[in-house]
């Protein structure tokens, strides 16, 4: 089995210059830790300003030269004249997977009427599978809840290892053809 590689990004103009502590990548943490029990997985952490361009390379870097298979941003993604991480994310992007962006409001205008304020969006670059998420650490967990069953075959699809998850938490949804036979001990 090929490692998983993660690549988890914060974008944040005021905890990337330490005016706060960053919450983003640590929500992102410990929801993965509790999910995915792949044996072999790397994570690539980032926290970087609302730039653009800073952004693009950020996604690149992770992609193509870190390799990762699932790169998780969090913050950037309101109507405010910073917020430019939908911009970056499309603009090195080889695939739109507009179902993430779709499905990502629906969860959380379950909570928050605000939530058609986001922009959140996924994409497809080479091999891997890139989603934006919302800033607060309660609306990652949330999305990332109503979302992550559909990440796992995704990223099968494209070329990524066979991400497995705690089914208590997670079940990854697998049409048959697509599923692996469990040990026995599980």
């Amino acid at each position: 089995m090929s490692e998983l590689r993660i690549g988890v990004v914060s974008v944040s103009d005021r905890a990337s210059a330490g005016v706060y502590r960053d919450a983003g990548v640590p929500a992102l943490m410990e929801w993965l830790a509790k999910v995915i029990i792949s044996p072999a997985i790397r994570f690539e952490q980032r926290l970087i300003p609302d730039e653009q361009p800073l952004i693009e390379a950020t996604l690149r870097e992770l992609v193509d030269t870190a390799g990762c298979h699932l790169v998780l941003t969090t913050g950037g993604t309101g109507p405010a004249p910073r917020d430019v991480t939908p911009e970056a994310t499309l603009a090195v992007a080889d695939k739109a997977m507009p179902g993430f962006g779709e499905q990502m409001r629906a969860v959380s205008l379950k909570y928050v009427p605000t939530a058609i304020l986001s922009r959140q969006v996924a994409v497809i670059r080479g091999q891997a599978l890139i989603i934006n998420l919302p800033g607060q650490p309660k609306a990652i967990q949330e999305t990332l809840d109503g979302i992550f069953a559909a990440v796992p075959y995704c990223v099968d699809l494209i070329g990524g290892p066979y991400i497995e998850t705690d089914e208590a938490r997670v079940r990854a949804f697998r049409p048959k053809s697509a599923q692996r036979a469990k040990p026995p001990d599980q």
